[in-house]
């Protein structure tokens, strides 16, 4: 395990240096005022050629022991084992579009989003560490779509660790909500709440901090962490696969490239800030938006302000999202605990905070953003797929991005983060031409029968779903009920606690 001077991990509002270990901070997510932990001073590899000749899973190792992140050869060596179950060899492929333009598909793991990237690893990993430590573990997550499923497929029939999801009811696909509700492993529980993304991680975050509800869980046994990006071992693993397209870049003999990712939460692109100071020549990290819009906000103005704003329900709903936990370690990595303290509590009792000119200048070095439409977004999927290839409503805002910047003469990189099968009315909305709202009483496995017609009569493609998109329409719904959110932790205590009776 990782002793306490080898520890580079830093408190976003405070300070004092932590004594914490990085798994004592896997384990408990909270870290003084509210605030997150996250990496302190991170120092470049010197010899990227030796990184690019490894695996994905060597990579990973590498990127570790550069973090100073230090687990049991044995415990990481069996987390990373996780990707054996990934539905190509390649893990993450990079494909090529057209010239100077690829797309990174972070979607063949088990449930089909870029999320399996690091929860399954993460989920294998602590639940090795709680049986190592013979501890039980509560693991909270908020999902927008993809963490749920991601979380609950990892910790599925585990021993020593019950896993809960919190969704917004209504927010989220047909697919998404069946990946969560058709689960019947005993160890999880998925609560849908009346409310949006923002509350759902609100809630988690309340909960994490809930002393009562925290005695609750220690007087029968457990402990209580969270699969969200607020754990920082979530982050670090997404470093890993922005290494996996220099690797393959490099093969081409292309060194400099940028990403455009779609964003909400802001742990995607983090991931990539990480690896960009671990000394990857990324040049610019381009942030997608949707009509939720606050990221675009935030890093073409400097002004984060959610005051006069209200959530809306898209066709990427991933990406609804307006309070997006991960900006607090980007704003600690440029300006340090104490400002970064200072714009988070007025975000917090405000709903805004304003940087600098000079603040935003230093942003804008690295990162450039722009939002679209949901008509904009159909029309993305519609001119991928006359190109050849097929993307998910959230990979078409990257795609729109990309193609604007097409004049800037440099290696692009769409970071693709779903299947497209899993929102299959809106890709069916944008191949056929019809309107989404005439696609009501389509339920999505229809409409993916509709869209592998479309694919196998214009593309020259062997396209095929996965069997197990298919199968989730004939599974039975065990996880129905509405809730609201400030009655969870009566809830969930009262689900202990007949688990324990």
């Amino acid at each position: 395990m990782q002793t306490n001077n080898e520890t580079m991990l830093a408190q976003t509002r405070s300070n004092t240096p932590t004594n914490k270990t990085f798994v004592q901070a896997m384990l408990n997510p909270n870290a003084d005022f509210g605030g997150l932990y996250t990496f302190g001073k991170i120092t470049p590899f010197e010899n990227l050629t030796k990184i690019y000749a490894l695996s994905y899973t060597e990579i990973c190792k590498e990127i570790f022991q550069q973090l100073h992140i230090h687990f049991d050869s044995h415990l990481l060596e069996s987390a990373l084992q996780s990707y054996q179950n990934f539905g190509s060899k390649d893990i993450a492929p990079l494909v090529k579009i057209y010239p100077n333009l690829y797309s990174l598909e972070l979607y063949h793991g088990p449930t089909y989003a870029f999320k399996d990237m690091a929860l399954q690893p993460f989920s294998k990993l602590l639940d090795s560490i709680a049986t190592q430590q013979k501890k039980k573990y509560l693991i909270l997550s908020a999902t927008s779509g993809d963490t749920g499923p991601a979380t609950l497929q990892g910790f599925a029939h585990s021993k020593n660790v019950k896993a809960i999801c919190i969704y917004p009811k209504g927010g989220t696909s047909e697919v998404q909500r069946l990946q969560m509700t058709t689960q019947d492993a005993p160890n999880l529980k998925v609560f849908g709440i009346y409310g949006d993304f923002d509350l759902a991680q609100s809630t988690l975050k309340s909960l994490l901090r809930n002393k009562e509800f925290n005695a609750y869980l220690k007087t029968n046994g457990y402990e209580l962490s969270a699969a969200n990006s607020v754990n920082i071992a979530r982050i670090a693993f997404q470093i890993v696969y922005y290494f996996k397209i220099a690797k393959d870049l490099a093969k081409e003999n292309l060194e400099e490239f940028s990403v455009i990712i779609p964003s909400g939460n802001f742990g995607n692109a983090l991931g990539a800030f990480f690896a960009k100071q671990l000394g990857l020549p990324i040049k610019k990290i381009c942030i997608a938006s949707n009509p939720n819009d606050i990221l675009t906000q935030f890093f073409t103005t400097g002004v984060y302000d959610i005051r006069e704003k209200e959530l809306k329900l898209s066709y990427s709903p991933a990406m609804d999202i307006l309070k997006s936990s991960n900006i607090e370690r980007l704003l600690f990595a440029y300006f340090g605990a104490d400002r970064t303290k200072e714009l988070m509590e007025s975000l917090e009792n405000n709903a805004y905070f304003n940087l600098t000119d000079n603040e935003l200048n230093t942003l804008q070095n690295l990162f450039e953003a722009k939002s679209f439409s949901d008509k904009e977004c159909l029309q993305g999927i519609k001119e991928s797929f006359a190109s050849g290839y097929i993307i998910d409503p959230h990979t078409s805002n990257a795609y729109l991005f990309a193609k604007e910047r097409q004049n800037k003469n440099e290696t692009q990189v769409i970071i693709s983060t779903a299947h497209f099968s899993k929102f299959a009315k809106v890709v069916f909305s944008a191949l056929s031409g019809k309107n989404p709202k005439d696609l009501e009483a389509l339920n999505d496995k229809e409409a993916l029968h509709n869209i592998l017609a479309i694919i196998h009569s214009n593309l020259d493609t062997n396209v095929k779903l996965d069997f197990g998109i298919l199968n989730i329409f004939t599974k039975k719904e065990i996880h129905t009920q509405s809730y609201n959110a400030n009655e969870l932790d009566t809830y969930i205590m009262q689900w202990i606690g007949n688990e324990m009776n």
